[in-house]
């Protein structure tokens, strides 16, 4: 509830108008109209879909606010110089040690390491979007919970097969990611990342509602657990040497993604757009693929969660699930191919290792954050990047 009330006073600040001193006043009671018609006349239950949606609407028709000024556009980032691949035994080890790794620690632990291998897949999407397109997307828990869902709906209660399940899932998503971003795309900076919050807002409230489809605050249980090629991928160690692989597919599917044409595109888009527009770049239409794109990574890791956990409910598509996709991506590296991974060990990990401490465990979990922004502010993978140019340069 401090979460989303702190969310809707963001947001009525933005719909007011941050260029104008009463605009968070007019922002804030326009919001609060539009919730209270929505009680009065639909549901108290859908008065967060009602008011979000509107909000987006607003957000498109009027990008400064409703007592906005107009401002210009811009924004640079730096491109940064990207490592060659020169340390092929760090390589080896690597691997050798993530392939024993499964039979040298606990089974909780190798839980933990499956829902990093599922955030990072989830928020290889989120990262791209920031670091090669400055987008800010808090929308990935939607299509996190659509792929989830998908399974639920097609593998256990009609007992299809899985591809079935996986297929459905991305191609919902896409289709979604597609119809809401062609609009709201058109949008940048806070007001995007508004615009995808208030997105995550409506999914999370209907996840709820719809509970003759998703089971609302009691879940679905019951899920079947995953085959591959005759093979049941019914324990955890098994099912950790499916994730990783797959992580690591979409990670060498980012790099190609970032080093072509398209990729260089997203820079000079995020950089210099109306020069990329110059050049012949559609921008929007640049935007609109690669925000489908991030869906359909969300779609993938939700269905490959729902059948581990083999229990889905809605706390698990809630609006925290998108900032923490955001936050591993910042943690990790958004300029960096592999940062993602290191962002996922680090958001399920260490509040792990920090809950001996007690109560407090959450408090020592922020400031650990604010440190690792202040000190590391290209991320953990950024940071080891740069010493390991400075190492090949001696």
């Amino acid at each position: 509830m401090g979460l989303l009330l702190t969310l809707k006073g963001f947001a009525a600040a933005i719909l007011g108008g941050l260029n104008n001193p009463f605009g968070a006043v007019v922002g804030g009671i326009t919001l609060g109209l539009v919730e209270a018609l929505a009680i009065a006349f639909v549901s108290s239950g859908y008065k967060d879909v009602i008011a979000m949606s509107i909000l987006i609407v607003i957000m498109i028709l009027l990008p400064n606010g409703m007592l906005g000024r107009r401002t210009r556009k811009g924004g640079v980032m730096a491109v940064p110089a990207m490592l060659r691949a020169k340390f092929l035994p760090y390589v080896v080890v690597g691997v050798v040690l993530w392939a024993v790794l499964p039979g040298l620690v606990s089974r909780h632990v190798v839980d933990l390491l499956i829902f990093a291998g599922l955030y990072t897949i989830a928020g290889l999407g989120v990262s791209y979007l920031l670091g090669h397109c400055g987008i800010v997307c808090l929308a990935q828990s939607m299509f996190y919970g659509i792929g989830a869902y998908c399974v639920a709906y097609f593998s256990a209660q009609h007992a299809l097969p899985s591809v079935v399940a996986f297929v459905a899932g991305a191609m919902l998503s896409a289709a979604i990611a597609f119809a809401v971003g062609w609009p709201i795309l058109r949008l940048s900076g806070h007001f995007l990342a508004l615009a995808t919050l208030a997105l995550g807002v409506i999914a999370q409230v209907l996840f709820l509602e719809w509970d003759w489809l998703t089971g609302g605050t009691l879940g679905i249980g019951g899920l079947p657990k995953l085959q591959l090629f005759g093979w049941d991928l019914n324990t955890p160690q098994r099912f950790y040497y499916l994730v990783w692989p797959v992580a690591v597919v979409v990670m060498w599917l980012k790099y190609n993604l970032t080093h072509s044409r398209n990729g260089l595109a997203m820079r000079a888009m995020r950089d210099a757009p109306d020069a990329a527009a110059v050049a012949g770049v559609e921008i929007h239409l640049l935007k609109v693929r690669m925000f489908v794109l991030s869906a359909i990574l969300g779609s993938l890791a939700g269905s490959l969660f729902a059948h581990y956990v083999g229990f889905i409910s809605v706390d698990s598509f809630g609006i925290d699930r998108s900032i923490s996709f955001l936050l591993l991506a910042v943690l990790g590296g958004v300029n960096t191919t592999w940062g993602p991974a290191l962002g996922a060990l680090f958001v399920t990990l260490v509040p792990e290792l920090l809950s001996r401490f007690g109560e407090i465990h959450a408090v020592l979990f922020a400031v650990t954050l604010v440190i690792a922004v202040i000190f590391l502010p290209q991320g953990l993978g950024g940071a080891i990047e740069q010493r390991l140019r400075k190492d090949s340069a001696r």
